[in-house]
């Protein structure tokens, strides 16, 4: 195969032997690949992952890989297909939630980060910083009336959560 091969270290697998054309579209469009990638998936951590594990699982097929692109982008399509069966099997199997009282840190932060940004904010100020209400409002850019009701409503949410 007259093709020229980099060597490279990343700390898995070391001293693994990639061919130029592959390290080639790693440079040219990976970008490209990433963009797809969080098209499909919403999420950009997500979306960098499915390209590296695209461009791995590609340099250990290079030799039966005939069409690198059109590989490497099914292999994207493909890796971001499963992604999102795993999160739908995850959604449609939630674990059961803990009785009220044996809540910990983690289903808390859950519940919290349930609500919408603001409510969680006025919530976070008052009762973690420990924020009088004015200054909650001031932080916000709204009223102190708006901001109580911003806590009162949040607490009411967070209580219904954690009693289901």
């Amino acid at each position: 195969m007259g093709e020229k091969l980099h060597t490279i270290d990343d700390g898995i697998e070391p001293n693994v032997q990639w061919a130029e054309p592959l390290v080639d579209l790693f440079v040219d469009r990976r970008v490209d690949l990433v963009r797809l990638a969080y098209l499909l998936t919403g999420h950009q951590a997500i979306a960098e992952e499915v390209v590296q594990d695209a461009f791995i699982n590609t340099q250990r097929a290079w030799n039966r890989v005939e069409h690198p692109w059109s590989y490497l982008r099914s292999a994207v399509v493909n890796g971001c297909r499963s992604w999102g069966r795993r999160q739908a099997v995850a959604q449609a199997h939630p674990p059961d939630r803990p009785e009220p009282d044996l809540l910990e840190a983690d289903e808390l932060w859950d519940a919290l980060n349930a609500l919408d940004e603001r409510r969680r904010t006025a919530l976070i100020l008052r009762y973690y910083l420990d924020l009088p209400t004015a200054e909650i409002a001031d932080i916000l850019g709204c009223r102190p009336a708006t901001a109580r009701t911003m806590i009162h409503r949040g607490l009411r949410q967070l209580r219904k959560d954690i009693e289901q």
